[in-house]
């Protein structure tokens, strides 16, 4: 089969790829556009280490087909720092251990960000149901709530202090 022209916007920035209609997104992030944060851990869509944000959803890149990817605006955890400086999310993950081997970080980063885009003050069942899909075998997940908590404490104080700068 002949190889598509897709185009998407990777991390802010517009991407251009030839892929083969059967490739999927996690190995057009991962070979060809050099983005190996997103990890392959099961290729079934069910581990979550491949977890990217696309057009503001949360998805397993591994079920995403080239097609489906085109003009599509695609987050991965390389996204998420800007200007130099980690997101507060990452930030909080290093801070309260909550990686160990750090397979699994990169999705669950992600998944962890999608929620505090649409909650910014989530309860520990709110965290833990956003990382359903987001499996770890090192460290029991607690580390994962305290850092989603203090992180989203830090993105609540600061937009509260924008607020009150432009009050």
């Amino acid at each position: 089969m002949a190889d598509i022209d897709l185009r998407l916007k990777v991390n802010g920035k517009l991407q251009h790829v030839q892929a083969e209609p059967a490739r999927t997104l996690l190995a057009i992030l991962r070979e060809n556009l050099g983005l190996t944060g997103t990890k392959d851990g099961c290729s079934s869509g069910d581990c979550g280490a491949c977890v990217v944000l696309m057009d503001g959803r949360v998805v397993n890149s591994c079920m995403v087909l080239a097609p489906q990817a085109e003009g599509a605006e695609v987050t991965t955890v390389e996204g998420l720092a800007g200007n130099g400086e980690l997101h507060p999310l990452q930030r909080a993950f290093g801070e309260t251990w909550a990686f160990q081997c750090g397979f699994c970080t990169p999705g669950m980063l992600i998944s962890c960000h999608a929620l505090l885009l649409s909650n910014d003050n989530p309860s520990r069942d709110e965290i833990l149901g956003a990382i359903a899909g987001n499996f770890c075998r090192c460290t029991g997940y607690q580390g994962v709530v305290n850092a989603v908590e203090r992180a989203a404490a830090e993105l609540r104080a600061a937009r509260a202090g924008r607020e009150v700068r432009n009050g």
